[in-house]
């Protein structure tokens, strides 16, 4: 609908902030790490915004640029991260941080990032480790080059403790049993590893 906002700062609050443009104050939700880069209130502002229109309700959500922007977007792709998570997520830590502790795959510096748990943590390196870079102005996921296309599934499990000579039999023997499964192959990528990781977990269980 609008790319960004630009008015005056009316008013900065936690994970908020009230913008003023023509007569119109606008109550945007944005991270602690982008309210930290927009001036103090009464200077003039740009910010980069994002609306979700429910049935019950519309809200807008802020960044101090797109790179914040994008990496919002990336982490709604995790399954159980919600638009507050997000927010929550990125004003605990930066975004360079958070893209670094992912590559790293460090699943016990993720789960103290408030509103992360083990199985948030696990989802996160299973959708985002590796795929995130981070320049002045955008985050983008770049083309996963491994030839085995569960890679990013053995390598989160691995991370979380699992042996990995097990996570790899325990990914095959899936495979193996869900060969004949329509509804599997007609799943879509993302489908499909999202159910390849939750069999793994129950069979590493």
């Amino acid at each position: 609908m609008f790319n960004s906002i630009t008015g005056i700062i009316r008013e900065k609050l936690p994970q908020k902030v009230y913008i003023e443009t023509n007569g119109i104050e606008w109550d945007i939700n944005i991270p602690e790490s982008s309210l930290a880069k927009l001036p103090a209130p009464g200077n003039a502002a740009k910010v980069y915004v994002w609306l979700q229109h429910t049935d019950v309700l519309m809200t807008l959500y802020g960044f101090a640029d797109t790179g914040d922007r994008s990496l919002f977007f990336e982490l709604l792709k995790v399954d159980g991260v919600g638009p507050k998570g997000a927010l929550k997520i990125m004003g605990s830590v930066s975004s360079s941080e958070l893209i670094h502790i992912l590559d790293d795959g460090n699943v016990e510096l993720l789960q103290k990032v408030p509103g992360v748990g083990k199985k948030t943590a696990a989802k996160m390196l299973l959708q985002l480790k590796g795929k995130l870079t981070l320049d002045d102005t955008s985050s983008r996921v770049k083309q996963n080059s491994d030839a085995n296309p569960y890679a990013d599934i053995i390598n989160g499990l691995s991370d979380m403790g699992y042996d990995r000579h097990s996570v790899e039999d325990a990914i095959k023997k899936i495979l193996s049993e869900l060969e004949t499964d329509e509804a599997f192959k007609n799943m879509n990528t993302r489908d499909k590893e999202q159910t390849l990781f939750q069999r793994a977990l129950m069979e590493l269980a």
